[in-house]
Formats: structure tokens, sequence, C-alpha cells
């Protein structure tokens, strides 16, 4: 069975005076209108950007985030052909930096060994990127994020209670244009075929977390379509972070997602369905894993991101059944104690 997740289509704040979830803003909007102001709760607020750009030979990632008691940025990139992966990673306990209330708005972290900028203005952002030292090269991005100004996102507020609760905002398939330069390659992204993936999250979380995240964001055919779908952290909470974007239009899937994998073996095929109807049935085929661990006395998370092609079917309502074929995309297994 279904229910119907409240629209919300006002403008409305994430928390009250004293820190806690705003009922009011539980439910999910397409227009970036949560402002996160998260407050009190020391320790505990956990503050993301995350970027990941699909280009036409290399998939470029970079985040920042604040987990109250440390900063950690990082930047992946990963050349689909030859399969040459690297990350580069800086974790400054007790740091600082600025993470901003709302969704549409720039940031900044500026170190000696990397420094990651995204400025925002006039529905696009300009997402730069230096490292010094890259797998003993220099890495140089220029990366322009366009926002279609009639493009729907994903803004969601997942409740477990007043204390604990999340606000996710996702935006897919915004086309990319610009470069990235490593050593003496360079490679170059076009907004027919380059998308980017933006995961801006702000919430207070529980000690110990556990969820899993599939996204797409692709030209099939003659249309951008756009793919995400979450679990485990969702579940029993009344919202879900599952929607499909159709040439920027938005539909929300107000079903749970349940994710089958292989604990022992994630490179095995994966799949996504919907708990109680054959709405969504996809199979993720990894081809690469990516394996990021940070271990500190306050923290430990580990995630597991795999790279691969999605096939499948999707039936929305209103709309004629959606076929997924080789679609590029990620999934992944995050568990954190933080």
């Amino acid at each position: 069975m279904q229910h119907v997740e409240k629209e919300i289509t006002n403008p409305v704040l994430l928390c009250n005076r004293k820190g806690q979830l705003n009922p009011e803003a539980i439910g999910y909007a397409r227009r970036p209108l949560i402002q996160s102001n998260l407050t009190k709760n020391f320790m505990r607020k956990k503050k993301w950007n995350y970027w990941c750009v699909f280009g036409e030979d290399i998939l470029f990632s970079a985040a920042i985030s604040h987990l109250d008691y440390a900063v950690i940025c990082f930047v992946y990139m990963f050349n689909y052909e030859t399969q040459r992966f690297f990350e580069k990673q800086v974790s400054i306990p007790m740091g600082r930096v600025e993470m901003p209330e709302n969704v549409l708005e720039s940031i900044n972290f500026t170190n000696s060994n990397l420094t990651i900028q995204a400025l925002y203005a006039d529905h696009e952002t300009k997402l730069s990127v230096e490292i010094p030292d890259f797998d003993n090269e220099v890495l140089h991005a220029e990366l322009y994020l366009y926002h279609p100004p009639e493009d729907d996102l994903l803004n969601v507020v997942i409740p477990n209670n007043r204390n604990v609760f999340q606000f996710t905002a996702k935006q897919h398939i915004l086309p990319t244009t610009g470069f990235v330069n490593l050593g003496e390659n360079s490679y170059a992204f076009t907004p027919d075929y380059s998308f980017a993936v933006s995961n801006y999250g702000r919430g207070i979380w529980p000690r110990h977390t556990k969820w899993n995240w599939a996204m797409a964001s692709q030209r099939l055919g003659h249309r951008r379509i756009g793919l995400n779908f979450g679990g485990q952290w969702t579940d029993g909470t009344g919202m879900t972070e599952n929607a499909v974007f159709i040439d920027g239009k938005m539909i929300k899937i107000h079903e749970d997602v349940i994710f089958t994998y292989d604990l022992q073996n994630l490179k095995q095929p994966w799949t996504l369905k919907t708990k109680f109807s054959d709405n969504v049935n996809l199979t993720f085929t990894p081809f690469f894993t990516r394996e990021a661990k940070t271990d500190a006395k306050l923290f430990r998370v580990e995630v597991q991101q795999l790279v691969g092609y999605f096939n499948g079917r999707i039936s929305l309502p209103e709309h004629a059944p959606l076929y997924i074929r080789q679609m590029l995309g990620c999934t992944e297994e995050q568990i954190a104690k933080w």
C-alpha cells in the first residue's frame, strides 16, 4: 500500500527555536523552500554539499562536509575506460567552514592541500577545484553546472522524531560545461552529454546510521532522465527520497524502495524494487567500486560506492512506462558512527 506525502509549497524553517524539527517542514518540495536553520544540538549537527559530475570520459566528484567536530572534504576522479581512480581527502578535527542554510548558495573551502569553491549566481554554479598533488599531478577543474529555472528539485525532510531528522536536497540532470585538467591530460564537458548531481544535506542524525543511495542523471534518447532512490535510513518515517526526473519534471515516488544486494560481494548485481508494487523494478550491475573510510576517535564513516549500469522498468502514474537501458549511475552503502 502507498500513502501520499505532503507537498510543501511555501517557505518554511527546518527547526524551531529549540533546535527541534519544525512539524511544518515535514514533507517534500519541488523548489528550495526549506531553510536549514540548524541550531543547538552541540556536536550532533551534520552538514554537507556534494557534487557528482558524469562526463563523457570521467566521473568527477567533490564534497565539503562539516560534522560539528570535524571538517571533511574530498575530491575523486574515475576514468571509465582506463578505470584509473584517485581520491584526495582532507580531515580537520575541530575545523570550521561556513555551511550555507539554503540550497542555492555559494560555499568555499580553502586549504594548502585542496581547495573547493562553488559560486552560485544566475542559475549557475561555478565549481572550481585546485589540488597541487593529486596522484603526483596537479589537478585544476572549472565546471559550470546550469540549473534550468523551470526544473524541479527534490527537497525532502525525513523525520525520525523531533530531535532526529534530516533535510536533503537533490538536484539532477544539471547540464555541465567546463574542464578537468590533470597533469597533461584535459577532459572537456559538454552540456548535451555531461550532467551533474548535487546533494545538499543538513540534519541531526542518530549516532549509528546506515543508508543506501542510488542515482543517475543521463540523456536517454532525446530526454534528460534522473533517478534518485534511498533506502534504510528513511524506512518507517512516512517519507522517502524516491523520485524520477524527466526533462526536469519530478515525479515523486511515495513508496519505499528496497535495495537487495550481496553484502559479501557488492560487485554482484543489485536489485531495486518498490516495497508493495512493481512500479520500480531495476537491476544495477556494477563495474567499479570506490571504498572510502574515515576512522577517528569521535567518528567512523565507511562508504562503498559503486559505478555501473541500471536496467529495468519504472511505472509512473499518468506516464508511459519508463524503460531504463544501460543507464550509467551509482549506488552506495554507507555506515556511520558519528
